[in-house]
């Protein structure tokens, strides 16, 4: 679905499009723990645990697992890794990695945390890594890795502001938590950069930054809520819109298809590649999870882990924003140049982006 050039985007943004198992609950079986046997260091595992959103997320989880399955290939090591269903899952699955011996055990995502963090705590010869969140008592043995994606969504804010055609665009999220809220944050802020750039005044719905306050289907795996608050947002006239939700985030682009009119913008991955709805994706912000998961693991495989806090930013390229793909001449290019600008703006702190969310 290509769509006429909006008079809207008469201004700014560059390069940025250049930017940029098992059961649940139980423990893998034998085939599921392949990794090379045999290799130089088959004697060093690494693991996975994922959120209720599953390896399929097409979002946080499967990026994760991504990250995993690459070091497992590159560097010769076994691996495990569990599926979680439910929060009931989260325990349990952390515990059988920690009885498979795994030398690194990554949680994904802020449900996670405490799972994690005791873990860690009781566990003091293996290590931990917690994807999206701080580890509570920051265990030495444990790394966090938390992106400050509200950098990258400010970008895509200016974006769909410059390219909406009703004046309207809107996000939703998951759940309520900080590495959802980040994301949302940074798009209301660029949302309103772009307005007072050009005497504008592009509004935004579903999220009220000042309040913290807006629309979420209380999952990340619920479609059918995801679908249900995007036809609100496009009810009140949004016609691109970024839901931060994970698998739930699906059902929100299936709306958005049927509409025939609005685009949307994912997050985490690159949505274009790794969902089914390229044809109504403008961009993608994204958060490197792959490549944290894949250095944390190389470090451990090196003997040179750390518990220092991963954090991405746009300034070491660990949020940015995905290639334009289909839309790629859609987007004018002084609009494109304004992005490029932004990004560089905020890198140097002559932009700064702020939330109460960010890591």
């Amino acid at each position: 679905m290509m769509r006429s050039t909006p008079s809207r985007a008469g201004v700014a943004l560059a390069g940025v499009a250049a930017l940029a198992l098992s059961a649940c609950g139980e423990a893998p079986d034998e085939e599921s723990n392949d990794a090379a046997a045999g290799g130089e260091n088959s004697d060093y595992t690494a693991c996975v645990v994922s959120d209720e959103g599953g390896w399929n997320d097409q979002s946080f989880n499967q990026s994760a697992h991504e990250g995993l399955m690459a070091a497992v290939e590159d560097f010769d090591v076994d691996h495990a890794e569990a599926e979680s269903s439910s929060e009931s899952d989260f325990v349990p699955n952390v515990d059988s990695m920690v009885q498979q011996g795994c030398d690194i055990t990554f949680g994904v995502g802020y449900l996670l945390a405490d799972a994690i963090n005791d873990a860690a705590l009781e566990n003091e010869d293996l290590t931990f890594g917690l994807i999206d969140e701080w580890l509570p008592d920051e265990p030495e043995n444990a790394k966090s890795l938390v992106f400050n994606t509200s950098e990258a969504a400010y970008l895509a804010g200016y974006l769909a502001a410059a390219m909406s055609e009703t004046g309207t665009v809107g996000t939703w999220g998951g759940l309520q938590i900080p590495s959802v809220t980040v994301f949302m944050d940074g798009f209301a802020d660029g949302v309103e950069r772009y307005n007072a750039d050009n005497d504008d005044d592009v509004e935004l719905v579903g999220w009220d930054k000042d309040a913290q306050d807006g629309s979420f289907a209380g999952s990340f795996d619920d479609q059918n809520a995801g679908r249900t608050l995007t036809e609100q947002l496009l009810a009140q006239d949004a016609d691109i819109i970024m839901p931060v939700a994970g698998n739930a985030g699906i059902g929100g682009a299936a709306a958005i298809e049927q509409d025939g009119e609005a685009l949307m913008i994912w997050v985490d991955s690159d949505g274009y590649e790794s969902t089914d709805y390229g044809s109504i994706i403008l961009t993608s912000v994204l958060k490197e999870i792959s490549q944290a998961v894949y250095d944390t693991i190389e470090e451990g495989v090196n003997g040179e882990f750390s518990s220092e806090p991963y954090i991405g930013d746009l300034e070491n390229d660990g949020v940015g924003l995905a290639p334009f793909h289909d839309y790629e001449d859609e987007v004018p290019e002084e609009v494109k140049e304004k992005l490029e600008q932004l990004r560089e703006e905020i890198i140097s702190g002559e932009t700064p982006v702020e939330s109460e969310n960010a890591p």
